[in-house]
């Protein structure tokens, strides 16, 4: 999972070297946001909860975490995306209270993730990258077109 260290506010650049991937539940999990930074860490929480609550089911986690998003008051006006991982799945939580696994295993999200993802889904299909390798030069890509992406990396790997 690779995050880049750019946190915005409107068009001003506030920190260049945030860590927006976080690891849960014995670093067996790693979980990654975009969005509101205040709002990530709520979620980063609730997340780490969930886990404990379900002895690091990550599906179950994932899937009552965003049952609770899609239905609190106060979590429904949170404004951030989830990135949640372990070794076997990849899922991504929305503020609307979705849930998406992805069939290829490879997701993105925030201002640069469209880049990312294209990025990603092209050098993993055609070349012989290994996945940190993939993660990284689709997260440069993305910093090179997208203004509120930056090329300061964070890359966790389980």
């Amino acid at each position: 999972m690779a995050g880049d260290g750019q946190v915005t506010f409107g068009s001003t650049v506030l920190k260049q070297r945030a860590k927006k991937i976080r690891r849960l539940y014995n670093d067996s999990i790693l979980a990654g946001f975009a969005g509101s930074a205040a709002d990530s860490f709520a979620l980063f929480a609730r997340v780490g909860a969930k886990l404990e609550q379900y002895r690091r089911n990550l599906e179950r986690s994932a899937v009552e975490l965003a049952r609770d998003w899609r239905s609190d008051r106060l979590l429904r006006r949170l404004e951030a995306m989830l990135v949640v991982a372990d070794k076997r799945s990849t899922f991504v939580l929305s503020g609307t209270g979705d849930l998406i696994e992805p069939d290829d295993g490879i997701v993105a999200v925030g201002s640069g993730g469209p880049f990312a993802l294209a990025a990603a889904r092209a050098l993993s299909r055609h070349s012989q990258l290994d996945a940190r390798q993939i993660a990284t030069e689709a997260m440069n890509i993305a910093a090179d077109i997208c203004i509120y992406t930056n090329p300061n990396l964070t890359i966790e790997e389980l």
